[in-house]
């Protein structure tokens, strides 16, 4: 899929995702928002996971270790077909639906429930381990947040995996530079976390996460790099694509009004 029509589909699902919290009252856009470009790329030009071939054993695994982000996300499943975006509208956190407000297994193309921060990286780090080791030769890729790095576990697994020389995992750090309480260089700062990861032994790719000739230039960085993991340091804006959400904390914890709806949609669509 060309760089044009990525956008646009990057655009639908961020207005998609707003709707859905919205509608539902639900909160975390601000994140969800700031992953859309990296993440219908990986789904439009490089997973071999689809709906056809979302049972098959060797399907690449994606893992979305922010689940509360999950909105942005079941859009991008939307728009590639593992359901419809009415369903989606029509059962978006609402009880008695799988359709939950955190990622959710049950739902198709979800391979793991997340949400409780610093999962799916350890758990990304043994599906590639096995893939390696049975032979199937599948990818995993898994995105983080920038504060969910504070979590022990995520450097752990980034240990684990450049020992085990998991050339098979691309991890993606949506680094928008936001979390819980604020700016994560206030609340706990990570940087310079690319020379970090280097001494960690990871092949470390930094881009401009919105920009789509460095988002495809990662991935095929990450197809090409033998003997080592992958970590693409995405750096994005939170609320990306609307004016008055971009680098807000109130969209941390709020959803659209319908006034903010309204204005979003003039400037995503």
């Amino acid at each position: 899929m060309k760089n044009n029509e990525l956008f646009q589909k990057a655009q639908s699902a961020r207005y998609l995702a707003l709707e859905l919290a919205h509608n539902a009252n639900e909160s975390h856009s601000g994140g969800a928002m700031s992953m859309a470009d990296v993440l219908i790329t990986l789904y439009a030009n490089y997973l071999n996971n689809t709906p056809q071939t979302q049972n098959e054993v060797n399907r690449d695994r994606f893992i979305l270790s922010k689940g509360h982000c999950c909105s942005l996300y079941y859009a991008i499943l939307a728009e590639m077909g593992f359901f419809t975006k009415q369903e989606l509208l029509d059962n978006f956190a609402k009880n008695g639906t799988h359709f939950f407000a955190h990622a959710s297994h049950t739902l198709p193309g979800v391979e793991l429930s997340t949400g409780s921060l610093g999962h799916g990286l350890p758990v990304s780090c043994g599906l590639a381990l096995g893939s390696k080791r049975s032979g199937l030769g599948f990818d995993v890729y898994c995105i983080v947040g920038d504060g969910e790095m504070d979590e022990g576990s995520n450097w752990e697994a980034i240990m684990m995996a450049a020992h085990n020389k998991l050339d098979n995992l691309c991890l993606i750090i949506d680094k928008n530079q936001m979390q819980a309480l604020g700016d994560t260089k206030d609340v706990l700062c990570l940087d310079p976390l690319a020379d970090k990861l280097k001494s960690f032994m990871w092949n470390v790719v930094e881009i401009d996460g919105h920009d789509y000739d460095q988002i495809i230039s990662a991935f095929d960085n990450f197809k090409n790099c033998k003997g080592k993991p992958t970590v693409i340091v995405a750096n994005t804006v939170k609320g990306k694509g609307v004016s008055f959400m971009e680098h807000n904390l109130k969209f941390h914890y709020s959803a659209p009004t319908d006034v903010e709806l309204m204005k979003a949609k003039e400037e995503l669509l």
